[in-house]
């Protein structure tokens, strides 16, 4: 869901508090006690992870997994009548912590009910939307746009692209026409009817999408275009294929992400920059005039541009933010030289971390100058602008870091950043890291 990251979060606290809130006035005999508080908030989150619940589709409503809220009610009431049976209880407490449950259910219930009827309104009013677009016309468009119109789903329908001329007020032209109007209308996701297109349109279109961080969905016909990264969605009776899941666009992974980022980051901010930086002060000002920090404008998360912390490495230079550093690079100081070899230049990025601009794990962000030179001649080069960029990333731990001479190294590169937007889960995230420390202090070459 675009713009959702706060959803889980405040549902999650929300929900606590209710359980928290109702078990605090009606039963703060038991409640007020260290283990019961413990115990009771512990199975709560122990029992949604287990059963993925907090996740949210777009197409889901009020009824969506109605089974799996049944089996957390379920699981829940056990665990927490289980810690009452280790003590003798009275005949009455039983039914009476079985109208207390009933009472946290029966809130929580009214709670999800008024979520999705906040989220409906939220969405009839033009939030939480994505604009999307049709190509190809077939018998199933009836059927997608029923879906597209229904206001609750937050989709904002802009017409559809076929090689037959339509008299309809939503027929946007020949297929030929759709590029221009995809990237001038913003359009955030294309979906294509594939009987009416060939396997060379379908190929032109996932390429554009793809460069263009557009998400580019079908319903299958045509197998030679599948890719590892597909994904089969429900819409209604439908079943369209997402040719470009990335496991970080649900509000789980990137909720663990980021939570995982603001951890990591606070540790090396707390425990090594409050104490490096002074001292990286003294040396750099020492050797070279000018200031402790080089800020760089780069190209973030769906090409954002931020500005980018390191420790300066260089004497000050007017062609810092064009010109890759080279080996044998007189601009190079000598601490410069050092600190960029053992790469703790790139130290002050946990600052952009914990701003959110950066991951502790991602691709490397390129200048924007050199974004805009890749991304028109290296094929598939935006999808890597599908995740937020890294302080390290797959590419550099397989040895694809620093200086890029010739054309293969860049192509290598965005394979693997590719890859990983496409495979990503903590363990990866925790095994780069792993190797970015051994390789920092094993034989490093040097990093231009």
């Amino acid at each position: 869901m675009k713009n959702s990251d706060l959803i889980i979060p405040v549902s999650l606290l929300l929900h606590l508090g209710i359980i928290n809130g109702v078990l605090f006035f009606l039963t703060p005999e038991t409640y007020m006690d260290t283990f019961h508080i413990i115990y009771y908030n512990g199975a709560w989150l122990l029992i949604t992870y287990s059963l993925n619940f907090y996740p949210t589709g777009r197409q889901e409503t009020f009824f969506t997994n109605i089974i799996k809220l049944v089996k957390l009610f379920l699981i829940f009431g056990l665990v927490y009548l289980a810690s009452f049976g280790f003590n003798e209880q009275p005949p009455y407490f039983l039914r009476k912590q079985l109208f207390v449950l009933s009472v946290i259910f029966s809130c929580l219930l009214w709670y999800r009910y008024l979520f999705y009827l906040a989220l409906r309104k939220y969405r009839m009013k033009g939030g939480n939307s994505v604009k999307v677009v049709i190509i190809g016309k077939d018998d199933n468009l009836r059927k997608i746009v029923d879906i597209f119109e229904d206001p609750y789903l937050g989709y904002i329908y802009c017409g559809f692209f076929d090689d037959k001329g339509f008299n309809r007020t939503d027929y946007q032209g020949k297929i030929e026409n759709c590029f221009h109007y995809i990237l001038e209308n913003n359009i955030e996701e294309i979906y294509c009817t594939t009987s009416r297109l060939s396997k060379h349109e379908l190929q032109n279109l996932k390429d554009f999408a793809d460069n263009n961080l557009v998400k580019f969905k079908l319903i299958p016909d045509h197998k030679e275009i599948f890719t590892r990264a597909m994904y089969i969605e429900r819409f209604g009776t439908l079943n369209i294929l997402d040719l470009r899941k990335v496991p970080l666009d649900t509000d789980r992974a990137r909720i663990t992400k980021r939570l995982f980022d603001i951890g990591f980051s606070l540790l090396i901010i707390v425990f090594i920059l409050s104490w490096l930086t002074p001292l990286m002060l003294i040396l750099i000002k020492m050797e070279s005039p000018g200031p402790l920090y080089f800020k760089q404008p780069r190209n973030g998360l769906r090409r954002k541009i931020f500005i980018c912390y390191k420790y300066r490495s260089m004497t000050v230079n007017g062609n810092a933010n064009t010109k890759m550093a080279c080996k044998n690079d007189a601009r190079v100081t000598k601490i410069g030289n050092f600190i960029r070899k053992t790469s703790i230049d790139e130290l002050p990025q946990f600052y952009n971390v914990l701003r959110g601009e950066m991951s502790v794990v991602g691709p490397r962000p390129h200048m924007t100058s050199h974004t805009l030179d890749y991304q028109s001649s290296v094929d598939k080069y935006s999808v890597r602008h599908f995740v937020k960029p890294g302080i390290t990333g797959l590419a550099q731990i397989k040895g694809y870091r620093g200086e890029i001479v010739h054309p293969i190294d860049i192509r290598s590169r965005i394979r693997l950043d590719i890859f990983y937007v496409e495979k990503w889960c903590l363990l990866l995230d925790l095994k780069i890291i792993v190797y970015t420390i051994i390789n920092m202090f094993g034989k490093n070459e040097k990093a231009y």
